[in-house]
């Protein structure tokens, strides 16, 4: 009787681990595998989905004109040098002044000229620092001669209204020679006809 339990004890002992090696086995094989499955079977919905929905076409994009930016100016500048400064050349100066009607600005010590556009005035001032003209018409003379001027105005915003620029390239064309003046840019190299165009734009 002994025997037999033994055998029945050994028997259940026996069932019991092929059980767990069973289960062992369903858990890391079987189990992985079902999931696999299943998400093999969801990818290829995915894919019949985005198979049955056309592509959105990506939108074409037209290469823009490459434009050359316009060089833009916040004002223009330009230097008239005297050949041979002296009191004679500050006489001519203030006559050439008057010819033109400028206003002598007593507080910013320049000579303002209305030309075609009085709200955007040519202002004359000194080329030299400290940029400051005395009052030639009331035959102030500072410790030297003037040496040069500068003419300076504000481009218009809109190239329709650039009647002013007519006048400020025609000032520099008519004091440069009155006066056998060298006439310059803003970067001190000699004025030509291309500069006198852009600046009429």
């Amino acid at each position: 009787m002994d025997n037999n339990n033994t055998t029945v004890l050994l028997l259940s002992v026996a069932s019991l681990l092929l059980a767990g090696i069973a289960t062992a086995i369903f858990i890391y094989i079987v189990v992985p595998w079902h999931k696999r499955r299943r998400a093999r079977a969801i990818a290829r919905k995915i894919a019949a989905k985005a198979a049955a929905t056309p592509p959105t076409p990506e939108p074409i994009v037209e290469p823009e004109a490459a434009a050359k930016p316009a060089q833009t100016f916040k004002q223009h500048s330009l230097f008239i040098l005297f050949n041979q400064p002296g009191e004679s050349t500050d006489q001519r100066l203030a006559e050439w002044l008057k010819s033109h009607n400028a206003q002598y600005d007593s507080l910013k010590h320049v000579f303002l000229i209305s030309g075609q556009q009085p709200a955007n005035p040519i202002t004359v001032t000194n080329a030299f620092l400290p940029g400051e003209l005395p009052d030639l018409y009331r035959d102030e003379q500072g410790t030297e001669a003037v040496r040069g001027i500068s003419l300076i105005v504000k481009p218009p915003l809109h190239k329709r209204r650039n009647q002013q620029m007519h006048v400020y390239v025609e000032l520099a064309k008519e004091v440069g020679s009155l006066l056998n003046a060298d006439v310059l840019d803003i970067h001190h190299q000699p004025v030509t006809e291309a500069t006198y165009a852009t600046i009429i734009g």
